[in-house]
């Protein structure tokens, strides 16, 4: 069983960056897909990307393509999300997931771990 402990959330004026990281413990993150998924004020959670186990795969969702990146450091354990140019639109609670399914997962449901997410507000 993996422990998901995110950090790095914030308020941003409107095209400012932040990045977000996702801190694991109990298991490697190298054993599992990994994905981002954001809930906005009375929405439901949606997904934002995943990166498959190897790392050789990603998956954006339209929204974010082109402006966020997704990383993970083995060494260090952890997930990075790299937001930049944000947005109003981009404001939400941001969580990171895991999953032992080996190819990238875009569905929440297909995910094990849930960490307890991070703030981000971005400002017009």
């Amino acid at each position: 069983q993996v422990q998901l402990v995110e950090s790095g959330g914030g308020l941003v004026q409107a095209g400012g960056s932040l990045r977000l990281s996702c801190a694991a413990s109990g298991r490697t993150v190298s054993s599992y897909t990994m994905g981002w998924f954001r809930q906005a004020p009375g929405k439901e959670r949606v997904f934002v990307v995943t990166i498959s186990r190897s790392g050789s795969s990603t998956y954006y969702a339209d929204s974010v393509k082109g402006r966020f990146t997704i990383s993970r450091d083995n060494a260090k354990n952890t997930i990075y999300l790299q937001m930049n140019s944000l947005k109003p639109e981009d404001t939400a609670v941001y969580y990171c997931a895991a999953t032992a399914y080996y190819s990238a997962r875009t569905y929440s449901r297909e995910y094990d771990y849930w960490g307890q997410g991070t703030q981000v507000t971005v400002s017009s």
